[in-house]
C-alpha cells in the first residue's frame, strides 16, 4: 500500500466499531475534507464496521494513508477469515471514490480524493493533530451521528425549499413564456393577413397598371398612326409641294409620332410580358442575315460623330429556333442605347455559340461613357435613365433596358449587364439554341400559392427545365414529391395549410425526399430558415438569370455530396 501512514487502528469489538468511524471522520477533517464529505468517509466505514461485525472477524486493522491528493484507507484482515463482501461494501463504495474487495488478500480499500486548491497539512502535522484526540464512548459516536443526521435532514429540508422555489420559478417562466409565445403566434397570425393584404393591393395596383398601359397603348396607336399616314402623304409623291421649312417641320412631326409610336409598342409590351401573355414564335433565325440587317439599318446613325457599327458572327450554327421579331427588338435596343450614348469609337456586335450550355451568345460592346456602379441595377428599372450631362444630348424613354430583358426573358434566355464610367458598356445575351438544346434539369416541383408568380417561374424555367410541376401549399406539395420525387423543388415560406418550413421538415423525415433539393423562393423577411434550404431568393424583383444560376449552384452542391 502506497502513501504516508496517517493513524491505525485494531477493530476487535463492537466498541472499536464505533472508534474506527469517529477516527475516520477525524482523519477526514484534518486532511481538509467538506463536512459532507467527512460524513460519507465516517458512514462509509460504519458500513465496512457493519460487515464486520455480521461476518465475526475479530481482528482487523485499520490504517489511515495519505496518498498525494487522496485520503486512502486500508481494512486488513486473516486471508482465511471467510469474508464474503455483501451489501455494506457495495454502500461504502458509493459513498467513497472507488474500493477494492479481496478476500483472499485479507484486504478491503478505499479512496476518496481530497479537495483541490487549498493548502493542506502535511502528513506529519495531521498525525501530530489526530495524537491529541481523546477517547469517544459509543454514546458519544451515536451523539455525534444523531447531529449529523440532524444537519442532513436540515439541508435536506433546505435542499426541498429552494427545489419548491426553483419549481415555482420554473412555473412562473413557463407562464411567462407561454403568454409569449401566446402573443408571437397572434403577431404571427396577424403578419400573414396584413402580407395577405398587401399581396392582395400589389396584384390590384399591377393588374390597373398592366390595364392602363395596355389601354393607353391601344388608344394611342389609331391617332399615332393616323399622323404618320398625314405625314407620309405630305411629304410623298403626288402631293403639293411644301416648302424647305414647311417640309422640315413636317418630318418633325412624322419622325416624333414615329418615336412615340414605338414608345406605345413597347409599353404595349411590357404590359403583356408582365401579365404572361407574351408568347414568342419560334422560328429559324439566320444569325449571319440577321446581324447584316441590323447594321445596314443602324449604321447611319452610328456612322456620325466618328463612331462605327461592326457585327461579326463566328462559330457554331448559323442558325437558332428563336422569335426573330423579339430577337431583332432586343439587339436593336441595344445597338441603339450603344450608338446613342457613344460619342467615339465603336459599338460592336459579337455572335458566337456556348458549346458547354448549347445557347447562342450575343455581345453587344460599346466605348460610351458607361454606367456608374450605383445605377447598374436601376436602369432596368421602367423609365429610369443615369442622370449626366450626355442626357441632354441623347435623352431617352427609360424602357429600352427594361424592354430588352422582358422579351429576352420570354424567350427563356438571359440578359446581363456590366459597365463602368468612361470604359464603356457590354451586355451579354443568351438565348438556348432551341434545335438541340439540352435541359439542364429533369422535374422542378414549384410550390406557391401565388398562382401568378407560379406562371412566372414556369416561364423563366421553360427550356431550362424538362418538367415543370405546380402545387399551390404545402401539403399538395407534399403529396407530388410521395408520388414521385422531383430534382428539384422552389418552396415559397408562407403557403396556407401547410408552409414552407413545415414542408422542409416533413421532407427531412423522408428518406426519399431529404436529399432533394430546395430553393426557398418567398417574400418574407425573415433571415431564419430551415437549414436544408440550398439558397433563399426574393419573390421581388426575381430575375431569370438570378433564378436559373441560383438553381444551377443547388444542383451542383448536390452533385459534390453525392
Amino acid at each position: 500500500m502506497t502513501g504516508e501512514e496517517l493513524i491505525r487502528i485494531r477493530v476487535l469489538d463492537d466498541q472499536d466499531v464505533f472508534a474506527m468511524r469517529r477516527l475516520g471522520r477525524e482523519v477526514a477533517e484534518t486532511a481538509g475534507m467538506t463536512a459532507q464529505d467527512q460524513i460519507r468517509v465516517a458512514t462509509a466505514l460504519s458500513e465496512l464496521g457493519r460487515e464486520i461485525a455480521i461476518e465475526g472477524l475479530d481482528d482487523v486493522s485499520v490504517v489511515f494513508l495519505l496518498d498525494q491528493d487522496e485520503l486512502v484507507v486500508s481494512l486488513a484482515f486473516t486471508a482465511d477469515a471467510g469474508f464474503r463482501p455483501t451489501t455494506g461494501v457495495t454502500l461504502a463504495g458509493r459513498l467513497m471514490d472507488s474500493i477494492e474487495a479481496d478476500p483472499a488478500g485479507g484486504r478491503v480499500s478505499m479512496r476518496k480524493r481530497l479537495p483541490p486548491g487549498q493548502v493542506r497539512l502535511s502528513a506529519a502535522e495531521i498525525r501530530a493533530r489526530l495524537g491529541r484526540l481523546t477517547p469517544a464512548t459509543a454514546l458519544d459516536e451515536l451523539r455525534q451521528q444523531n447531529r449529523e443526521l440532524a444537519e442532513t435532514l436540515e439541508e435536506v429540508r433546505q435542499l426541498n425549499t429552494e427545489l419548491e422555489e426553483t419549481n415555482q420559478g420554473v412555473l412562473a417562466l413557463y407562464n411567462q413564456l407561454s403568454a409569449e409565445l401566446e402573443e408571437t403566434n397572434r403577431g404571427v397570425v396577424a403578419l400573414y393577413a396584413e402580407l395577405d393584404e398587401k399581396s392582395r393591393q400589389l396584384r390590384e395596383a399591377s393588374d390597373a397598371r398592366k390595364r392602363f398601359w395596355a389601354t393607353v397603348s391601344h388608344e394611342l396607336r389609331t391617332p399615332l398612326n393616323s399622323i404618320i399616314g398625314l405625314v407620309r402623304l405630305l411629304v410623298g409623291p403626288g402631293g403639293d409641294p411644301l416648302g424647305a421649312e414647311q417640309l422640315h417641320q413636317v418630318r418633325l412631326i412624322g419622325s416624333s409620332a414615329e418615336t412615340l409610336l414605338a414608345l406605345v409598342s413597347e409599353l404595349l409590351d411590357m404590359a403583356k410580358a408582365e401579365s404572361g401573355r407574351l408568347d414568342p414564335q419560334p422560328a429559324a433565325v439566320d444569325l449571319v442575315e440577321l446581324a447584316e440587317r441590323l447594321r445596314m439599318t443602324l449604321q447611319p446613325t452610328g456612322g456620325a460623330g466618328g463612331v462605327a457599327l461592326s457585327v461579326r458572327v463566328t462559330g457554331g450554327p448559323s442558325e437558332i429556333l428563336a422569335d426573330e421579331v423579339m430577337l431583332t427588338r432586343v439587339l436593336r435596343n441595344l445597338l441603339a442605347n450603344g450608338l446613342k450614348f457613344t460619342e467615339e469609337g465603336e459599338v460592336r456586335l459579337d455572335v458566337t455559340y456556348d458549346e458547354t450550355t448549347r445557347e447562342a451568345v450575343f455581345t453587344v460592346t460599346d466605348t460610351g461613357i458607361g454606367i456608374p456602379a450605383e445605377h447598374l441595377d436601376r436602369v432596368f428599372e421602367e423609365f429610369y435613365q443615369v442622370p449626366g450631362p450626355i442626357q441632354v444630348r441623347a435623352r431617352g424613354t427609360g424602357l429600352g433596358l427594361p424592354y430588352a430583358r422582358r422579351l429576352t426573358e420570354a424567350m427563356g434566355g438571359t440578359l446581363r449587364l456590366s459597365s463602368a464610367p468612361g470604359r464603356g458598356t457590354t451586355v451579354v445575351v443568351r438565348l438556348p439554341h432551341g434545335h438541340d438544346a439540352v435541359p439542364v434539369v429533369g422535374r422542378v416541383l414549384v410550390a406557391d400559392d401565388d398562382a401568378e408568380f407560379r406562371q412566372d417561374v414556369r416561364r423563366m424555367l421553360t427550356g431550362f427545365a424538362a418538367r415543370i410541376d405546380e402545387a399551390s401549399d404545402g401539403l399538395a406539395a407534399l403529396e407530388a414529391m410521395a408520388a414521385a420525387p422531383p430534382d428539384l423543388a422552389l418552396v415559397d415560406l408562407l403557403m396556407p395549410r401547410m408552409d414552407g418550413a413545415a414542408l422542409m421538415l416533413r421532407m427531412a423525415d423522408d428518406e426519399r425526399l431529404r436529399d432533394v433539393p430546395v430553393v426557398m423562393v418567398t417574400a418574407a423577411t425573415s433571415q431564419h430558415h430551415p437549414p436544408n434550404v440550398r439558397a433563399v431568393l426574393p419573390k421581388h424583383g426575381l430575375r431569370r438569370d438570378v433564378l436559373l444560376e441560383t438553381v444551377r449552384h443547388a444542383l451542383e452542391h448536390e452533385d459534390d455530396r453525392g
